[in-house]
This record gives structure tokens, sequence and C-alpha cells, in this order.
């Protein structure tokens, strides 16, 4: 073979291996941040780990530069069985261990760690052996030759990079994606070797070389052929075996359990339990009727896209408009078609006053009219969540002020209490530095589980057993009182004495001297 083509089979090979090296590390971020959470601390522990390893693979391979054709080969063979089987075992973990504890102290996490330090270290061994395989076809320079190959990998990272998000996420999932980046990468480094390096072999060690490549095609093949059997399995450890609806959107998982012969319907969004037959109404009616006392002509609702606030912003009668602004046009559809769904939410979006809007909250608020509504009800993931925190700071609260009428309120969901008191207080001094006036309460639940927090499981040993919110309105601190006589509606759990004492125990919880949130400065 010319040299000028050796070389460039050598470079496309680099060019694939660092396309599936980065799709393997945006996998294990995707993942760990959709079952454990907090994205941003998945995020840097996968990256510095993975660059720490691939130091530390750089300086082993040099051992292997005698043998770097058998030793490449090697090193993608595993590569590929690890980097593609990774998703798998995180999920499988996650489904069959069940308890999570604290932030290290639990099985997945130890595995995301010893997933990114292999990894890295398989890749980092990668460009040395690389290096000596190049210079074996023709001398050169060592800078020329660091530079094509830098060129290569980092062309290969961009593309892998892209395709990650805008192609094999959306088009074959997570477990799929994973696998058959492991299938590309195997055959890739077996081609090169087998192919271009075959004298450099033995013909034992290109038979080692063939057995284990066609075995890591084999295992990826079989684990693609039954990963929707996996993924089946693994939902029901999660969520139980009363799995009714299961669907991906543009924007989270949506998962629903429950609702038929007579057991309590559970929605699941990303893993978390945002709604809960047993403990709905406790919650979305301390969530909204507290700021429905008062002027409420017209009603905006940030989130909420189940359907279950605006059921009890429809209850009272002297409302005009609800305008609905939900990310997720999935949840939706589904508030309005699931019948089970629907039927908890009291056919709210049948009603022609409810007005629905797709969109970030945030940037619709940017453009939303100014004194338009007499409440507002931020009905949306917590603060803990990293997707969440610009929805909870200054800034957010700043532009909800703007949409408020005079002496309109806002009410504010802002996780448990009990559980997390500076998340709590936290959200409550960020109101107040936007300009507003507030009065904290709580409410207690049933322990059905009902997630409130940031936490991704079913378990009721891991739920919060309260539910923090916060009236706040412009002027005078509001008042907390419930509508009383003609025309207030009659709720099945809240009254105006379980109010004040949910006032009385959350001002119990008061933690002082914390900061407001900020979007360059979150809290949470």
């Amino acid at each position: 073979m010319r040299p000028g083509t050796g070389r460039f089979l050598v470079l496309a090979c680099v060019f694939v291996c660092a396309a599936c090296g980065l799709v393997y590390e945006l996998e294990l971020v995707a993942l760990a941040s959709y079952l454990i959470g907090d994205s941003v601390t998945q995020a840097s522990v996968v990256l510095s780990v993975m660059v720490f390893a691939m130091g530390i693979g750089s300086l082993v391979a040099k051992r292997l530069r005698p043998r770097a054709a058998a030793g490449f080969g090697a090193i993608e063979a595993v590569l590929a069985l690890v980097g593609g089987c990774s998703a798998l075992a995180l999920y499988a973990v996650f489904a069959w261990t069940g308890d999570w504890g604290g932030i290290w102290a639990d099985g997945p996490r130890y595995l995301l760690v010893a997933f990114s330090l292999t990894i890295g270290l398989l890749i980092g061994a990668e460009v040395p052996l690389l290096m000596e395989l190049i210079q074996r076809i023709r001398r050169q320079d060592a800078g020329g030759a660091v530079a094509d190959l830098f060129a290569a990998d980092y062309v290969g990272a961009l593309v892998g990079g892209l395709a990650f998000p805008f192609l094999l996420l959306p088009l074959l999932g997570q477990l799929t994606s994973a696998l058959i980046t492991g299938a590309v990468n195997v055959v890739a480094g077996g081609a090169l070797v087998l192919g271009l390096f075959r004298g450099d072999l033995t013909r034992r060690a290109r038979w080692l070389l063939v057995i284990a490549n066609v075995t890591v095609l084999g295992v990826l093949a079989s684990a693609a052929v039954l990963v929707d059997d996996f993924e089946r399995a693994a939902r029901h450890a999660v969520y139980g075996r009363d799995v009714r609806v299961a669907l991906q959107t543009d924007v989270q998982e949506v998962v629903i359990t429950g609702g038929t012969h007579g057991r309590p319907l559970d929605l699941f969004l990303d893993g978390r339990l945002r709604v809960s037959g047993q403990d709905a109404r406790r919650y979305h009616e301390a969530l909204v009727h507290p700021a429905m006392s008062g002027e409420h002509t017209r009603v905006l609702i940030l989130g909420g896209g189940d359907g279950l606030a605006a059921r009890e912003v429809l209850r009272h009668p002297e409302v005009h408009r609800v305008d609905v602004v939900e990310v997720d046009a999935g949840v939706v559809r589904l508030a309005r078609s699931d019948p089970a769904l629907s039927e908890l939410n009291g056919h709210a979006y049948d009603d022609t006053r409810v007005h629905v809007m797709t969109g970030d909250a945030f940037h619709w608020l940017r453009g939303a009219p100014p004194a338009t509504y007499d409440v507002v009800i931020s009905d949306l993931p917590d603060p803990g969540i990293t997707a969440s925190t610009k929805l909870y700071s200054q800034e957010f609260y700043a532009l909800a002020r703007r949409a408020l009428t005079r002496h309109g309120r806002l009410a504010v969901h802002a996780g448990p209490v009990s559980a997390r008191p500076r998340v709590f207080w936290t959200v409550d001094t960020t109101l107040r530095a936007a300009g507003l006036r507030t009065a904290p309460y709580r409410v207690t639940g049933h322990d059905s589980g009902f997630a409130s927090g940031p936490d991704r499981t079913a378990g009721p040993t891991r739920a919060p057993h309260d539910w923090g919110f916060l009236l706040a309105g412009q002027g005078e601190r509001p008042v907390l009182r419930l509508r009383q006589g003609q025309g207030a509606p009659r709720l099945g759990t809240l009254t105006q004495v379980g109010l004040v004492a949910g006032a009385r125990a959350a001002e119990g919880t008061r933690v002082g001297g914390l900061g407001a949130s900020t979007l360059v400065h979150p809290r949470y």
C-alpha cells in the first residue's frame, strides 16, 4: 500500500475512534444526569475523571509501543465492549438497586466513576499507539505527526459531539446508540489492525484479535436485539408492574402508572414522581387557593402541564382566562387524551377559558405584557434540579412581578421545608430580593412517595413529608387566607386553620443569612 493511502486510513481510524469516544463520554453525562440528577455535578465528575484517566492511559501506553498494533487492537475491543455496555450497566444498577444514599454512598455513582475512569484510560492509550503506527508507515517530524493526529481527533470529536444529541439520541435512544457506537468502534479498530498492520502480528495474535472482535460484536448485537425487553424489565423494576404509558417526548421521559381498576394514578417526569393520585389534591389545593383570595379574573400558570393546577383555578367561577405556559407539549397532549389523567384534572383543557402556550417559562415571561395577571401560579420543577435553577432566580421573579397587576399575587412551590430548609428559604430570600413581600407556609403529605424534590425515586422512604409554598405580592405582605362565603369552592383537604398552622410550622424552620439566587450566582 502506498504510504499516503496508509496514512489516510490511520487518520480515518483516528477520526472514527474520537467520535466514538466522545459519544461514550456524552452518554455517561446524559444518563447520569437523568438517573442521578444535578447535571452540573455529574458532568463535572465524568469529564474530570475521564480527562485525568486519559493522561494516565497515555503514560501506560508507552510500554505498549513495541507491540503497538496488537495493543491498539486489544484496546479498541475492550473500549467498544465497555463503552457500548456502559449505559446498559448504569441503567440496570439504577433500576434494581433501588435505594439512593448520599452523593457517593451508592452503587450507581461508584459505577459512573468506574466507567469514566476505564473509558478515559482506554481513550488516553489510543494516541501514543496511533502515533507509533503512523510513523511506521512513513517517518515524519514529531510535530507534523502530532498535528495530523490531533486534527483528525478533534474533527472526529466534533462529529461525535453533534451526532449524539441531534442523531443518535432522538432516533435510537441512549441504550441502543451506545451499543451501535461500540460496534462501529470495534469494527474500525479491528479493520485497521487486521487490514493494514497484520504483518506486525503473529498468527496466534491475529486469531486472538479476530475472536475478540467477533465476540464483542456478538455481545453488542445480542444486547441490541434484547434492549427493548431489557428496558421494559428495568422500567417495571423502577415504576412497578402497572406501567400504563411510557413515552419519550422532545423534552423528557413521561411514565404513567395506575389510574385504572381503582389504582391511584402516578405521573413520573424524567424519573421523578410529579403527580400522585393520593396527594395530588392536597398539593394543588395548597398551591392555588391561598393565591385566589382577592381579584383573580386573569390567572397565569407557569408549568402545570398535567392540568391539575388549572383544575383548581377553574373552581373559582370569577376566573375569565387561564394561561398555561408549559415547556413540554407532550405532557399537555397526554393530559388531554389519557382518560385517567384527564379525569383527574377535571378535563380542564376542555374549558374554553384555558389557553396553552408551549415554551420555556423564563423566555415567555420576557415577552409577557406587563400588569396583566391577578394571579401567577409557579408550578415548576424544584430548585434542586439544575435545569430549573433559572426558574427560581431573582431575574425570573422580577419578570413575574412585572406581569402582575398592582395587587396581584404570586404562588411558588419551593420544595420540601423539612428535608431542604436552606433551599426553601433561599427561594424566600430571592423573592424578596426581586421586590416582593412573602408569606411562607407548608402542607404535610401522606408519605405516598410524591417526590416534590430533586430525588429520582418512587420509594416512600425517600419522599419528603411536606411541601413548602410561598405566597408573594407587591406592596404589603400578603395575608394567608382562603375564600369564604358564596362562590368559594369547597376544599377537600385544606382549611384556614391548617393553613395558619402550616405558616407557623414553616416559620419554625427559618434559616437566616442566605443570599439571593441569580442567573450568574445560583445558590441551589
